[in-house]
């Protein structure tokens, strides 16, 4: 998995946080995660968006 990978789903993004798939949907659904989006019924996360949240981060 690598930045150049596209579109990162809920289990790449898991994998790279090293955090369970529920955390994510409930950063989502409390707007404290990295920015994801809507991509049909799925959710998406651009790679570069995750690395600068997690830089963000105290």
């Amino acid at each position: 998995m690598t930045l150049d990978d596209g579109l990162w789903g809920v289990i790449e993004t898991s994998r790279f946080l090293r955090v369970p798939v529920a955390t994510l949907y409930q950063w989502r659904h409390l707007g404290t995660g990295p920015e994801s989006h809507k991509v049909g019924r799925h959710v998406r996360y651009l790679p570069e968006d995750v690395v600068a949240w997690v830089r963000r981060q105290p």
